[in-house]
């Protein structure tokens, strides 16, 4: 007696939009810790700026009294008695602090295209036993380099003057770091020895080939070197006796110094500490299209 033939399995239809024969990857899940974690390193960066955007809101009585996060009513009081604080000198500190780091950030990022160049163009004895010598101050902390260039300054006769606070600000290793390493990969040296058989001289040959592509490494340049001088404070601290020429960062030490016997200059302290922030993230606005045109060259250029 024989069996019923059992009837032979049809193999399931694949899923939509899969491939035939190749193994699916697991379904995505959103990875808990690391999710947590970034957002407890958000809420920890973006509390003190949330607080001082509350606080520059609340009057004097307001201050220590009210919740911490509730807004107040003393913003315009508060702008107007900043302006008024000793015939507007907050603003001959912001407007110091707008000379140091413009012009600081723009000599330092000429100095460091040159020598950012010359390190990664040219071939010339010494130049990596100088270039290592020169990145060790990047290593040097700012306290250690700041006594002694206040004696360079002294034995010049240059302290107490804008231009103490500017000269040591030219030379910055870490700019001439960045400026070698973006010369390096964004030059073809086939562009430069054409430019030479062509009978372009050295000049002409930085200016019309080398600065064009280095203009995104540039930018970078000068954008770290303004939010770094903006937001020094030691050197013009040592180098500056007169207060009418302080930045912005010793500006504002010296009030909060002050309300230590007069409360009511912490609201000020607290209203420019917020004003202050608002050229860094103007200049951001401004300069971030040039990363985004330097990304969009780059995608082109693949």
């Amino acid at each position: 007696m024989t069996g019923l033939a059992s009837p032979p399995l049809r193999k399931a239809a694949p899923a939509a939009g899969t491939t035939p024969g190749v193994p699916q990857a697991p379904p995505r899940r959103t990875a808990l810790l690391p999710t947590t974690a970034l957002v407890l390193g958000a809420l920890y960066c973006l509390l003190p700026v949330a607080w001082v955007i509350v606080a520059a809101t609340k009057a004097d009585d307001e201050l220590f009294s009210t919740f911490t996060f509730l807004p107040g009513t003393g913003l315009t009081d508060n702008l107007g008695e900043l302006t008024a604080y000793r015939d507007g000198i907050y603003w001959k500190w912001m407007g110091n602090s707008v000379l140091y780091a413009g012009l600081g950030a723009l000599l330092s990022t000429v100095v460091s295209a040159f020598a950012g160049y010359a390190l990664a163009v040219y071939r010339f004895r010494g130049r990596e036993v100088f270039f290592n010598v020169m990145l060790t101050g990047v290593l040097m902390p700012p306290v250690i380099l700041a006594i002694p260039q206040y004696l360079l300054m002294a034995e010049a006769d240059l302290t107490d003057s804008h231009a103490s606070v500017l000269l040591p600000l030219i030379l910055s290793p870490y700019g001439v770091y960045l400026g070698r390493v973006y010369a390096e990969a964004a030059i073809p040296m086939e562009l430069v020895e054409a430019g030479r058989m062509d009978g372009a001289g050295e000049w002409r040959i930085f200016t019309r080939i080398a600065v064009p592509m280095l203009a995104p490494g540039l930018v970078t340049i000068f954008l770290f070197q303004f939010v770094a001088i903006w937001n020094n404070f030691l050197l013009p601290f040592i180098m500056l006796g007169d207060d009418e020429k302080f930045p912005m960062t010793v500006g504002l030490f010296t009030l909060l110094k002050q309300g230590a016997s007069q409360p009511a200059l912490y609201t000020l302290v607290i209203t420019g500490a917020l004003l202050a922030v608002v050229p860094l993230i103007a200049l951001f606005l401004v300069i971030q299209r040039f990363w985004s045109l330097d990304l969009l060259s780059g995608a082109v250029k693949s």
